[in-house]
């Protein structure tokens, strides 16, 4: 007898069916191809032990098992679940007339309990593609695939449940999400907010106009000055999520396997940081089965690198084609995989290994060779791709002690959201494009043209701070975006003279 059931492989961030073909005939043989792993060959011990404690006999038959399409390479335990129902089909222990109409997926532990699976969402939006009814997988996967309408999710938590809803002695409850009441309700509720940072106006204005045109930034400072404290408050004060970009932005977290058990979908921009001793295969992903990165998991959000000149240089730069592109592709021998990557990066950095040049009341202690060796390990081409270079000078005292709370997150959102809707108007044609950092050589000359002044203002800042073409394209994307805030058609010399401010620690003159 010949039985099909229906599952899912991940690829990237989307999903593949997969056909589970079940053919039973006389003998007593057992037989599974189309390219299983070894997790997925393991999977006869787990539905053999799993169907024993629940009162179930393993069909002792001669059975072959083909997983379709045979070319795809099947990993994971996540196929336990299909592999035991087409099983029992094919020995006719249970009904397969529902089969057709639903996906199934689920990890069996051996007393038959279903345990949580990877990429729930990419295979539930898969399920609803291909006009599957419901989609069957564990209980702590349900919500999280149930933000996909138009599809019946249930979640199942033990081999019973699914066995007596197929053979029609049990009705399955599906889960149901309200999209969109959870997805505004979470948006704007942040741990941490500008109004608790005492001073620093200067730092708080460049992060505003890094998170107002979506540009790189990075802080120079000595240690305790509030590098990390000012990067934290960032993710407050960006524009929300959109329901594309959170369902986007989740699609990654779920097939990485980061997001929370029972969780719905990501409502706020993500934060990674990562510690400076990650690997390059972490860092952008891969891996012999290749898995998103951190500068993916930073997709529509911040990726932060504390101590950037800690982190090894060839991490460093694999950065670079993706701070560019805003994609990165992962290949192998056997697979190649596209994961999106358009994060905001912001990195700190201490000023020399003391940490104490051009300190105000402390002396460095360092020679001018170890600032130089220091400041050496961030190369040029990494540094152009950094639009907004601020220094951070240690609070004094007066400023720490004083009570008055200072501007609120929310009030600077707001002036942020403004400026973004500017540019998505602007942008309205441009694929891809939707905001001032994404700006191409076309799209600049249309729309950052400064005037005779400003061009002469640009032209000695080039010649005096010896400013590569990139670092000028830069300086006209910055200067774009802070005439947008002030809702400037035109970039005026005080947008450019801001602009060349924030590339004030390009490498000559860092250790001038």
């Amino acid at each position: 007898m010949l039985i099909k059931v229906f599952g899912a492989a991940v690829q990237g961030i989307d999903a593949t069916l997969i056909t589970i073909e079940v053919n039973s005939s006389r003998g007593c043989m057992f037989y599974l191809v189309g390219l299983p792993d070894s997790a997925v060959k393991e999977s006869h011990q787990r539905i053999i032990s799993a169907l024993q404690v629940n009162g179930y006999k393993m069909p002792t038959s001669n059975l072959v098992i083909n997983m379709a399409p045979a070319d795809i390479r099947k990993e994971g335990s996540a196929y336990d679940l299909p592999l035991a129902i087409g099983l029992l089909g094919a020995n006719e222990t249970i009904s397969a007339e529902k089969f057709p109409r639903y996906l199934l997926m689920g990890e069996l532990s051996l007393d038959g309990s279903i345990q949580p699976i990877k990429g729930a969402l990419p295979i539930a939006i898969k399920a609803r593609e291909d006009g599957f009814e419901g989609l069957i997988i564990p209980q702590q996967n349900a919500r999280e695939a149930a933000v996909v309408n138009q599809l019946k999710v249930y979640g199942v938590s033990n081999i019973k449940e699914v066995i007596e809803f197929f053979n029609d002695e049990r009705e399955l409850e599906p889960t149901i999400v309200n999209t969109r009441e959870e997805f505004y309700a979470q948006q704007s509720n942040f741990e941490f907010d500008f109004a608790d940072v005492k001073g620093q106006e200067n730092v708080k204005r460049a992060l505003e106009v890094a998170a107002a045109g979506g540009h790189n930034i990075i802080m120079v400072g000595a240690p305790g000055s509030g590098k990390s404290m000012m990067a934290k408050r960032l993710p407050s004060i960006l524009p929300p999520l959109s329901l594309g970009e959170s369902l986007e932005t989740t699609k990654i977290h779920s097939v990485a396997g980061k997001l929370n058990r029972n969780s719905s979908l990501i409502t706020q921009r993500p934060f990674q940081s990562p510690h400076h001793t990650i690997s390059q295969s972490a860092m952008v992903g891969g891996g012999s089965f290749p898995q998103p990165g951190e500068i993916s998991l930073a997709h529509n959000g911040i990726l932060f690198l504390d101590e950037l000149p800690e982190f090894s240089k060839n991490v460093l730069e694999v950065l670079r084609q993706p701070l560019e592109d805003r994609r990165i592709t992962i290949s192998r021998v056997k697979s190649s995989v596209d994961y999106p990557a358009s994060f905001t990066l912001v990195a700190s950095m201490n000023p020399c290994p003391c940490g104490y040049y051009n300190h105000p009341t402390k002396a460095c202690v360092c020679s001018p060779g170890q600032v130089q060796k220091y400041l050496n390990k961030i190369s040029g081409p990494l540094l152009d791709r950094i639009d907004i270079q601020i220094e951070i000078i240690p609070v004094p005292f007066d400023k720490i002690s004083d009570q008055r709370r200072g501007e609120s997150s929310a009030s600077i959102r707001e002036r942020v959201i403004k400026a973004r809707q500017i540019q998505e108007k602007r942008y309205t044609g441009c694929s891809g494009i939707y905001c001032n950092a994404q700006m191409n050589s076309k799209l600049l000359s249309l729309y950052a043209r400064p005037d005779d002044k400003g061009l002469a203002l640009l032209k000695n800042a080039m010649e005096r701070l010896n400013l590569s073409a990139r670092a000028y394209d830069r300086i006209l994307k910055v200067a774009r975006t802070i005439a947008d805030l002030e809702e400037s058609e035109q970039i005026l010399p005080s947008h450019l003279a801001e602009a060349i401010s924030y590339r004030n620690l390009d490498r000559e003159n860092w250790a001038g």
